[in-house]
C-alpha cells in the first residue's frame, strides 16, 4: 500500500487513445496519434523528471531512438531484459513495487507513466496510479491495445479537467483516480 503523505509526488498515466478505447493499433501501431499544434509538448514534457514504460512501449520507443532525455530517468518494467544490456535506463523486474514507492516518496516533479496497458493494470491494482490522463483521437481503430489490459476491475475517476482542440478534433481528459481497483 502506498504511503499517502503530502509531499508524495504523483503517477500520471497519460496516454493518446482512439474513439474506441485503444492506445495503439492491431499491429503496435501510432500513426494514427495527431499531433495537435495547439498542445504544448515542451510544456507538457516539462512536468516530469521520471517516466515508467512497459518492455513492449520501451522497444518501440527504442526502435524509433526515443529512450534517452536530458534531465528524464527512464524505468522499464520488465520480467525479460536484463540490466547489463542497458546502461541509458534502469530495469525493473520483482522489486517494482519497492521501486515505484521509494520513486513516488523522493523529491522531484511528477512521474509519468506512459506505458502501456498492462503496467498500467497492475499499477492500478495497487493504488500507484494518481490521474488518468488521456488524449482521445477521433479515430476508430476497431482492435489494438486497450487503454487498460484486461482482466480489470473497476477504476473509479473524477474529471478534472477537459480541453478540446478544434484544429484536429482531439479531446483531452484528465480524471483524478478515487479508489484502487475494485473486482
Amino acid at each position: 500500500m502506498p504511503n499517502l503523505g503530502q509531499n508524495m509526488r504523483q503517477i500520471r498515466y497519460s496516454v493518446a487513445i482512439s474513439l474506441d478505447g485503444y492506445i495503439a493499433g492491431p499491429n503496435a501501431e501510432f500513426d494514427w496519434i495527431v499531433m495537435d499544434p495547439d498542445i504544448d509538448f515542451a510544456a507538457m514534457t516539462d512536468q516530469f523528471d521520471t517516466y515508467l514504460l512497459g518492455r513492449r512501449t520501451f522497444e518501440v520507443t527504442r526502435s524509433l531512438g526515443q529512450t534517452e532525455m536530458s534531465g528524464v530517468r527512464t524505468f522499464v518494467f520488465s520480467r525479460t531484459l536484463q540490466q547489463r544490456d542497458y546502461d541509458d535506463v534502469t530495469i525493473v523486474g520483482e522489486n517494482w513495487r519497492q521501486v515505484v514507492q521509494s520513486l513516488r516518496d523522493e523529491e522531484g516533479k511528477d512521474i509519468w507513466l506512459f506505458g502501456g496497458g498492462s503496467l498500467f493494470r497492475s499499477f492500478a491494482e495497487e493504488g500507484f496510479v494518481d490521474t488518468v490522463e488521456v488524449a482521445v483521437i477521433p479515430v476508430i481503430l476497431g482492435g489494438g491495445t486497450p487503454l487498460i489490459a484486461e482482466p480489470s476491475g473497476r477504476i473509479s475517476l473524477t474529471l478534472k479537467e477537459h480541453t478540446v482542440y478544434e484544429k484536429t478534433g482531439t479531446v483531452g481528459l484528465v480524471y483524478a483516480v478515487n479508489s484502487a481497483v475494485q473486482p
